[in-house]
């Protein structure tokens, strides 16, 4: 599926996401959910190089050095990925991961939209399905080598607790300081 797909859901989806931040209201993307907020901040989608299916390392940037969500993680950290497609950078967001498959991971526009192409929710149960799905399974034909879905879990998942733990309390800041008189 492709942010550039015309198909209905998908143009209200871009139009929700414009909505959004034209109201100041906080969004987070996770894969297509990114490029759809990089295409509604009038960025080009387009497909990748390379198809990025499976575990991969992403690097972390300066930038998220000092970002709410990622302010700790200065290593690289193996995540999950199933994506064919990329985005540029909206105008004015700042670059936070890269992967060598794929430079823009995640970034930032403004204080309170986020994008990552990563999978950080996906489970290993997850993984599986999407491997057996007939859409899909020829993604491990593509890269020549089964996926395990275990191999990494764990530290996905404590990934996963972390970020969106704190992209949950920076929405609900913002918008208890938004509600404030």
């Amino acid at each position: 599926m492709s942010a550039n797909d015309a198909l209905p859901f998908i143009a209200r989806e871009i139009a929700y996401i414009r909505s959004a931040v034209r109201r100041g209201k906080p969004v987070l993307g996770v894969c297509l959910g990114a490029q759809m907020i990089a295409k509604a901040l009038g960025a080009r989608v387009y497909p990748n190089d390379v198809k990025e299916i499976g575990w991969a390392p992403v690097v972390f940037t300066d930038a998220s050095l000092h970002d709410p969500l990622f302010i700790d993680l200065a290593k690289p950290e193996v995540l999950f990925h199933w994506h064919g497609e990329t985005f540029d950078l909206p105008a004015g967001a700042e670059l936070l991961a890269s992967s060598a498959a794929c430079t823009n991971q995640a970034f930032r526009a403004g204080d309170r939209i986020y994008g990552l192409q990563f999978h950080l929710e996906v489970t290993p149960s997850m993984i599986v399905e999407w491997c057996l799905e007939d859409g899909v399974c020829g993604g491990e034909r593509e890269i020549g080598r089964p996926i395990d879905p275990h191999a990494h879990a764990a530290r996905a998942k404590e990934l996963a607790a972390t970020i969106f733990g704190r992209w949950c309390g920076l929405a609900k800041r913002q918008i208890c300081a938004s509600a404030a008189p």
